[in-house]
Formats: C-alpha cells, sequence, structure tokens
C-alpha cells in the first residue's frame, strides 16, 4: 500500500513538471510567433482637445449633482427662446422666434414671398415695357459665411536616448506634419527629453527638427526634465524654449572616456597587436599602448567638435553668451533663463491646455514594428542607460561617456 502511495506522488510530480514545461514551451513559441508577424508601421494622430474634452465632461459629472445639471440644461433651454438665437423653441433656424425674418415676412430656402405676389409699383412710375410693373429682386440670406481656417499645434514627442534611437521615428512624424501644415497657420510643439548622446545621431535629430523650422512654422520645444550636451542642441533649434522649473538645460561640451587593458595585458605577458594604414586612423585604444601624441589628436578631435557645437548654437540662438554657457556646466529652468538657455518657465501641460483654448492641437506618432529580439535588447539597453545616468546629476546632464557629442 505505501508503495502505491509513494508511486502515486511520484506520478502526480512527473505529470506537474511535464504540463510546466508545456506551458513554458507554449508560451514561448507564442512569442516567437508574434514576434514574426509583421505588422505594418503605423501613423497615430490624437486629437487633444477631445481628450481635454472627455476629462472635463468626467469630472464635471463627479463633482456636480443632479440638480445642478437641470438647471443648467433649463438655463439652455431658456437661452435657446430668446430672439436672436440661431434656434428657436421650434428647432427652426432663421434668427426670429416664429421662424420668419427679421421684417416679418417668412423664408424658406433663400426665395421670399415677392417671387409669389405682385410687387407694388415703382414709386418712381418706370414699369417694364407692355405696362406691367417691375418686380423687385428677392433678398437671400446667407446663413452660413465663410471663415477664417481655425490654427492647428502638431505635438511630437522625443525621448532621447545614447543613440538618439527615437529619431527613426521623429523623420516619419515630422515628413507626416510637413504634407500639411501650413506657414502662418499652423505651428509645431516638440516635448523633448534627452541627457544627450552621441554626435552624429543628435545632429542628424537636430536637423530634422531644422525641417519644421525652414518649413516656415512656429516651433517651441518645451522641456519637463532634461534637455542636455545634444538635447540641448535639439532644443536649441526652436524659436522658443519653455522648460520646468527644475528641468536639466545645457552641458554644452563633449566629452570621451575610454578604459585601457594595456598595463594588465602586459603583466600577464599577452601580445596585442593593432594594424592600421593611416597615422591617425586610431589614436586611443582599449588593449593598445597609448602615446602623448595620440592623446593630443584625440583631444584636437573633441576641441573641433565642441566648436562646431557652439557654431550651430550660433546659428539659431545668437543671444547666447557662449563664454559663459559652452562650459560642459548645466542650470535648472530659473537658472538657464536667466543665462538665455530658456524663454519661459512652464511645462508641458500648462502649454498644451492653453494652445487647446485658441486650436485644434493634434498629437502626431509614428509606432515601428519590432522584433522580439529588437524589443528584448531595447528593454535592457534602456535599463543599463537608466543605471549609467543615476550616479550624478552631472552624468545625468551629460550622458555616459559615448564619444564624442
Amino acid at each position: 500500500m505505501e508503495l502505491l502511495q509513494d508511486f502515486g506522488l511520484f506520478f502526480a510530480k512527473v505529470v506537474t513538471a511535464v504540463m510546466a514545461v508545456l506551458i513554458l514551451m507554449s508560451a514561448f513559441v507564442g512569442l516567437i510567433a508574434r514576434s514574426r508577424e509583421r505588422r505594418p508601421d503605423q501613423l497615430n494622430v490624437k486629437r487633444l482637445n477631445d481628450r481635454y474634452a472627455r476629462m472635463e465632461k468626467t469630472v464635471r459629472r463627479a463633482v456636480e449633482g443632479p440638480r445642478t445639471r437641470l438647471q443648467r440644461l433649463r438655463d439652455r433651454l431658456r437661452r435657446r427662446r430668446q430672439p436672436g438665437h440661431p434656434f428657436d423653441g421650434n428647432g427652426q433656424g432663421n434668427g426670429t422666434p416664429d421662424g420668419g425674418t427679421p421684417d416679418g415676412s417668412t423664408q424658406s430656402a433663400g426665395v421670399s414671398d415677392a417671387d409669389t405676389a405682385e410687387s407694388p409699383a415703382d414709386p418712381s412710375g418706370s414699369s417694364a415695357p407692355g405696362g406691367n410693373p417691375v418686380s423687385e429682386s428677392p433678398t437671400v440670406v446667407e446663413l452660413e459665411q465663410e471663415e477664417a481656417p481655425a490654427p492647428r499645434v502638431f505635438v511630437l514627442r522625443f525621448q532621447g536616448d545614447i543613440r538618439a534611437s527615437a529619431v527613426d521615428n521623429l523623420r516619419e512624424e515630422i515628413t507626416a506634419v510637413l504634407t500639411l501644415a501650413e506657414p502662418g497657420r499652423d505651428q509645431a510643439v516638440v516635448c523633448l527629453e534627452s541627457p544627450g548622446g552621441m554626435v552624429p545621431s543628435y545632429g542628424l535629430a537636430a536637423s530634422q527638427l531644422v525641417r519644421l523650422r525652414e518649413a516656415g512654422l512656429d516651433l517651441t520645444v518645451v522641456v519637463d526634465r532634461v534637455a542636455a550636451s545634444g538635447g540641448y542642441m535639439m532644443a536649441a533649434v526652436g524659436h522658443r524654449i519653455v522648460a520646468a522649473p527644475f528641468a536639466i538645460l545645457g552641458s554644452i561640451g563633449v566629452v570621451a572616456q575610454i578604459p585601457n587593458l594595456h598595463r594588465w595585458l602586459d603583466r600577464h605577458d599577452i601580445d596585442f597587436e593593432l594594424l592600421t594604414a593611416g597615422d591617425y586612423k586610431r589614436t586611443l585604444t582599449v588593449f593598445g599602448e597609448n602615446t602623448d601624441a595620440a592623446r593630443r589628436k584625440f583631444q584636437d578631435h573633441l576641441d573641433e567638435t565642441h566648436e562646431l557645437f557652439k557654431q550651430f548654437l550660433q546659428r539659431y540662438r545668437p543671444q547666447l553668451e557662449l563664454d559663459r554657457v559652452a562650459t560642459g556646466e548645466h542650470w535648472y529652468g530659473d537658472q538657464a533663463r536667466a543665462l538665455g538657455l530658456a524663454d519661459e518657465i512652464g511645462t508641458s501641460d500648462d502649454l498644451l491646455m492653453k494652445l487647446a483654448r485658441e486650436a485644434e492641437v493634434f498629437e502626431v506618432s509614428y509606432t515601428r514594428a519590432q522584433p522580439l529580439g529588437r524589443r528584448v535588447g531595447m528593454a535592457a539597453e534602456q535599463l543599463l542607460e537608466r543605471v549609467l545616468h543615476a550616479r550624478s546629476p552631472e552624468d545625468h546632464a551629460r550622458g555616459p561617456g559615448e564619444p564624442p557629442r
């Protein structure tokens, strides 16, 4: 009997283990199958005015009682019954309570009673040939007047990492906006968050914002947390920079850092061979022996990049005192405004709500389909970046040491 009980327990454990393995394998196969499905890239456009209206309606329903809502409905009906309201109590839309015109005559489809009744003779005695009185032309009332098109605001969001990976989506979003935007009528708002990164990547990202500016759109860049180094290079393209009170701005400098394992390899009798064609094909290396000449050349490269950075800022924000701000330091919102790095203090929430009262606000986003491996890799990269950026405020402003930016 005891043998049967032991066998039953063993069999139950085996079945449980097999089922667990099958469930894990099924989940893994499902993830792979979904990742292989090539979903098309999507361009999404949301009207933020509708979002704010829904939020207001939800809050209003929660804070107001039935009596208040009933009173508002009565007031609305009372206003509709007043003379001059576009709709009277009978659903007429002619501007008077009884559906007539202001002079008392009724009108339908723009045709007056003068079309069916004889008009009195002209006071001056003139008549048409044959002695018939001349009828006056009917008065046509224009019920709809052409209105000027409402201004539009296109909102883009950029969340930057070391490689400015979001530029792949940003370029598509800007292209979509430029297919419709009209200079003088429309404007663009870019909500920017970036601690900076690699020079080529952020140079391309800044060039995308230049497209909006050169197309004649008024460009506003709003920073809630950080726009440093390459991130500030992007922000400087805007006609106006709005920063939160404690947002980090600046870090106008270039940084590069590289470990060197040459002495460790030498102690363990490990040789490292590096062959190049060209005197400066490789300056500083990880495994080779770095020379003073190589260090000087690398430093010259950093200085040249810094100078290009300052020239770019001078082109789009000529009011900056570069000798004062292009030192690699960073400042917070109010400090940055005093130095000319920002124009206004505020948050993206306040700015977008204000614009929604004056214009139609549309948020444009482009989504690319990513395979499973790519999504996992990006998640790991973002986690590592957060760990690296958590070291100190200076490191958060400047970003990790990808050369140069």
